[in-house]
């Protein structure tokens, strides 16, 4: 993973919080590839979240995109998102062994939050209560007049609907329900 420029959690707060206003139109995500040939796209799709391991890419309605990847900027893993597209953070991707680019704007979960403006959209830090030495970005939370989604890093412990999740890890994890996000650990 490239962490682009480097951020400081002031240019990371002031880019997440620069999303305000506006209109996500497309969103893909970039899942690992198994199977025999390396060809096969992880499962990504758990009902009220979904897990595309390597990132999210954020279309904008003025044609720009935004990447959220896993990376460790901030030290420890953390969640981090850059106005550039994905192709400038994966190699391989739609090849075998790589990430799939699996384009989920049609996806009922997306609905309430593409085609509307964002009314908010903050950084959840993790710090010392958790045991990170400096504060690490867990998770962005976006909201619009009919849906919100937490984007974080971390993965399911279990992939069970109401098991465990772990924050903290190089994966990406996308969560639409309020209850399970608290569970994950998330604030609201």
């Amino acid at each position: 993973m490239s962490t682009a420029s480097l951020l400081t959690s002031d240019s990371y707060e002031r880019l997440v919080v620069g999303l305000r206003g506006r209109t996500i139109v497309a969103v893909d995500y970039f899942v690992l590839m198994g199977g025999d040939e390396g060809a096969d796209p992880d499962e990504w799709d758990y009902d009220a979240w979904h897990e595309p391991t390597m990132g999210v890419e954020l279309t904008m309605d003025d044609g720009g995109a935004y990447s959220a990847v896993w990376g460790s900027t901030f030290d420890y893993y953390g969640v981090e998102l850059y106005p550039a597209p994905m192709r400038g953070f994966l190699c391989r991707i739609d090849e075998p062994g790589g990430s799939a680019r699996v384009a989920v704007a049609e996806h009922p979960l997306w609905a309430g939050i593409l085609s509307a403006p964002i009314e908010s959209c903050r950084v959840q830090w993790c710090g010392e209560e958790h045991g990170a030495p400096t504060p690490v970005p867990e998770a962005i939370h976006v909201r619009t007049a009919a849906g919100q989604v937490w984007i974080a890093v971390g993965r399911s412990a279990t992939y069970e609907p109401d098991g465990p999740f772990h924050l903290g890890t190089d994966d990406v994890l996308v969560i639409f329900d309020t209850d399970v996000a608290e569970r994950a650990g998330l604030g609201v």
